[in-house]
């Protein structure tokens, strides 16, 4: 049964809505003795997603008095409760090699997701009302404890739940760049195969202008693209949504200001500017494009790809971006729009970082062309989504979504500091070991007590991750489990590797507090980790007039003689996030306590 697109939300009290998951639509068939997983073309899953089928046949006892079963659902890769990641789903589709399936499905588990039921125990429902199939599809899922969409469960075998609130499902499903709404009437049965009005989907759609780059005379597709570092970026094509009065014109400026011909193409200068109605970017090209609306009103140079992105990105309606032309550093070519577009693609590495603990920001209104300050206290004009939590008469802001991300760097927040905890705990959820040397150029200090901490760690088993400062040294993180710890004991093993490091190497470094008493030798700074203290957090720019350069998450490999903060740039930390991923990827999931306990325990005894 197959739903028909439709432009509006239906509303009445015989309308039900849930979310549309981007993902493989299939049909679950599971008996005593089988278990298949079956395309919509009615071809196996099962070799293609074995979790799914390992997920069942581990509840077998729990399936068997409803057996046999057919359950109507998607195959989905869940990154939140509303977006699904067709990407990565589409990866695990094209995999051919066996073990190669087995190795993402761990990696990259997928959830079958369950939106209908069709038999169970024997019994066909295809006759019976949505309604009655939604009331045995909730009681069989309650049984599993698996009623809800959740993509931190376990549970790979959900149930997709209803609403008759479709303003609320909408504005979440938006706000996580969810693919849509699918609405259904409570009266409908289920017919196979029939593309029916009694279901609709209504695709969460996204806007953007783009320029017109050429013609194929083959297949009538008219060529678009944006600018990315000034050369043109080609995002894909378009047919659809265009009138013939229109497209005929569209052709003729196009024929009269080509700049080369072909037996199948026309190429053109960008000139002219479109609006296209999308569903999504994947792989840089546009999903689903349709014409929308010739723009006059934008100039090329508008129509770049950091627009197309903040245009695109999935924030509250109350954030207005102002200014993105404006440029931001002296030495370096980095406008607004290029910071807020680094802030929307760095944010799912960024925000775990940042959820939870009392903000403090160093904002820049004017780049580095005017003067800076700190901000602790939530403004007064602060829109009233953003979250905040009250600390000693201070009312902080919790960065705990885009939305709040975004409105901080249109505000020009670049630097963000944060605790070493979590609102909901008085004791540190982590180390952080600070190794500062005196000027840029003693860098090298920073990689010598790296080095020399790692081989301390590395006899003491300790997972550590360290990141680039993003000024003139480096920081080590040691994750620990809430409230595992006091300040006072981790103080204990801080100050332990601090004076071993400066017995060991006095020329090198040392503790001393006073700047004029140090001299050249890097400043191991332990007593900064402490209640009510902060550190820049990972993937934050920091405000140096020499250029914008990011407090980067580094492999241990990396830290070498050839490392320097200059080639962390915005550019380059966003390449890495693409290519090799996130260095602190299983940051949240390695907690040290444990070892750490053992540790301080030694050093008390003056083993």
């Amino acid at each position: 049964m197959l739903p028909t697109l439709h432009t509006d939300i239906p509303k009445g009290s015989d309308w039900i809505y849930e979310t549309k998951y981007d993902g493989f639509r299939s049909i679950l068939y599971v008996t005593d003795s089988t278990i298949e997983l079956m395309s919509r073309n009615e071809k196996s899953l099962n070799r293609q997603f074995p979790e799914i089928i390992s997920e069942i046949e581990r509840m077998k006892d729990t399936f068997k008095p409803y057996l046999p079963i057919i359950l109507d659902g998607e195959i989905v890769y869940l990154t939140s409760k509303h977006f699904s990641d067709f990407e990565q789903l589409q990866i695990r589709g094209r995999l051919k090699n066996q073990d190669k399936i087995e190795n993402e499905a761990q990696k990259h588990p997928c959830r079958f997701l369950a939106f209908d039921l069709l038999e169970i125990s024997g019994e066909t429902l295809f006759t019976k009302s949505l309604n009655e199939r939604k009331e045995l599809l909730y009681t069989l899922f309650k049984t599993f404890e698996s009623e809800y969409v959740d993509p931190t469960s376990f549970n790979l075998l959900q149930y997709v739940p209803y609403t008759t609130n479709y303003s609320k499902l909408w504005e979440e499903i938006r706000l996580e760049n969810g693919e849509g709404i699918i609405a259904k009437q409570l009266k409908s049965k289920w017919e196979a195969g029939v593309r029916t009005q009694q279901w609709l989907k209504i695709k969460n759609y996204k806007y953007a202008t783009f320029f017109i780059t050429g013609y194929d005379k083959e297949n009538g597709y008219f060529h678009v693209g944006v600018f990315q570092n000034k050369k043109i970026v080609p995002l894909g094509v378009f047919s659809h949504g265009i009138s013939s009065t229109e497209r005929e014109a569209l052709l003729t400026i196009v024929r009269e200001n080509k700049t080369a011909e072909t037996s199948s193409f026309i190429e053109i200068e960008p000139a002219i500017v479109v609006e296209i109605q999308f569903l999504s970017l994947y792989k840089n090209q546009l999903r689903e494009p349709s014409f929308s609306s010739f723009r006059f009103d934008v100039h090329i140079n508008d129509c770049t790809w950091d627009q197309l992105l903040i245009k695109t990105a999935p924030i509250r309606d109350e954030i207005s971006i102002t200014h993105p032309d404006k440029p931001l550093w002296e030495t370096v070519d980095v406008k607004k729009e290029n910071f807020l577009s680094y802030l929307y693609q760095i944010s799912p590495l960024m925000l775990p970082f940042l959820q939870k603990r009392l903000l403090t920001v160093i904002r820049f209104p004017h780049g580095m062309f005017g003067e800076a300050f700190y901000q602790k206290n939530c403004p007064d004009y602060a829109p009233s989504f953003i979250k905040t939590s009250k600390h000693e008469g201070i009312e902080y802001i919790i960065c705990e979504d885009l939305s709040t991300l975004m409105w901080l760097g249109n505000q020009l927040a670049f630097e963000f500091h944060i605790p070493f905890q979590t609102i909901d705990t008085t004791h540190p959820t982590e180390i952080v070991f600070d190794l500062d040397p005196p000027s840029r150029e003693y860098f090298s200090l920073a990689i010598k007590a790296a080095l020399e901490m790692k081989k301390i760690f590395d006899q003491f088993q300790l997972k550590t991750f360290p990141k680039l400062s993003g000024n003139k040294g480096l920081q080590i993180h040691i994750p620990l489990t809430k409230n595992s710890l006091t300040y006072e004991e981790t103080r204990i093993f801080t100050e332990f590797i601090a004076h071993f490091l400066v017995t060991s190497f006095p020329d090198d470094f040392t503790i001393e507090r006073m700047k004029k008493n140090r001299g050249n030798r890097l400043y191991l700074d332990y007593i900064q980790h402490a209640e009510g203290k902060t550190i820049i957090a990972p993937y934050s720019l920091r405000g140096k007039k020499e250029g914008a350069f990011i407090a980067s998450p580094l492999f241990w490999d990396e830290i070498n003689e050839d490392l320097s903060v200059k080639q962390f740039t915005i550019d380059e930390v966003l390449r890495r996030s693409k290519t090799i991923g996130c260095p602190f990827q299983d940051y949240f999931e390695s907690p040290q306590d444990k070892t750490l306990r053992t540790l301080i325990d030694q050093i008390n005894n003056g083993q």
